[in-house]
C-alpha cells in the first residue's frame, strides 16, 4: 500500500529555509540534502508506521529521522487516514525541537 503524501505549508517553508541555509554555504550539499529528503519521503509513503511515535497518547503523530552527513533532519508528520500522510514540519537535528 502506498500513502498519498501531503506537505503542510509550514513544512514547505521549512524545506525552503533549510535549502537556502545550506545553499549559501555549499550548493551541491544543499542539492544532495534535498535528494536525501525526497528519498526519505518515498520510504514514508510506504512505511509511515515504521517511524517513531512523538507521544504515546498520539499514535498517529510521528517523526522520521533523515540521516545526512554527520547529522541530518527530522520530519514531523501525521498519519491522517488509511490513505494520507501529512508532513507537518521539518527541522535540522541541531535546531530546537518542534514545540
Amino acid at each position: 500500500m502506498s500513502y498519498r503524501l501531503r506537505l503542510a505549508p509550514r513544512a514547505a517553508d521549512d524545506l525552503q529555509r533549510l535549502f537556502d541555509f545550506l545553499a549559501a554555504r555549499d550548493l551541491r550539499a544543499a542539492e544532495r540534502a534535498r535528494e536525501t529528503i525526497a528519498k526519505a519521503f518515498g520510504f514514508l509513503q510506504s512505511f509511515p508506521f515504521a517511524c517513531r511515535k512523538v507521544a504515546p497518547e498520539h499514535p498517529f503523530l510521528r517523526e522520521m529521522v533523515i540521516e545526512f552527513g554527520q547529522t541530518g533532519y527530522v520530519a514531523l508528520f501525521e498519519i491522517e487516514d488509511a490513505e494520507t500522510v501529512t508532513i507537518l514540519a521539518i527541522r535540522h537535528q541541531r535546531e530546537d525541537d518542534f514545540y
